[in-house]
């Protein structure tokens, strides 16, 4: 199975950014992350959208904060990246005449929605500056 790495490879840069003297290039951002630079610009260009990042092209360019770590949580970036769907698992078929069928389908929506609520409120509470204290403390 092919997992969406997005968050944490955002989280990853975001930390970068913040120990950069000046603006990292989208080259500088793929090497530390083993991507490519197409991708981080499609990447980072949500995040500019939503106000964690900016950008200045040009000789000396590329991306920088915009805000300071202790102002970005978590929450921020997923939404940033389009709140991606947390699992792969999904019910049978929506629309069925079973009543069985209808009653797996209840369990599982009713488990992954009380993950997601959990998931989320999790990322809530955290920010980027707690992921740079959690680094310092090791």
């Amino acid at each position: 199975m092919r997992y969406d790495t997005r968050l944490s490879r955002v989280f990853h840069a975001l930390l970068h950014l913040d120990l950069m003297e000046g603006p990292a290039t989208s080259d500088t951002i793929a090497q530390m992350l083993q991507t490519d630079s197409a991708v981080v610009r499609r990447t980072m260009s949500g995040l500019r959208e939503a106000g964690i990042v900016t950008s200045v092209k040009g000789h000396k360019g590329g991306w920088s904060l915009a805000k300071r770590l202790e102002e970005i949580s978590l929450m921020d970036i997923y939404v940033a990246l389009g709140a991606p769907a947390l699992f792969a698992i999904g019910n049978d078929k929506e629309e069925t005449s079973c009543l069985l069928a209808r009653a797996a389908n209840a369990a599982m929506v009713t488990a992954m929605e009380s993950a997601r609520v959990q998931f989320e409120h999790s990322l809530r509470t955290v920010t980027v500056a707690d992921l740079a204290a959690d680094l310092r403390a090791e």
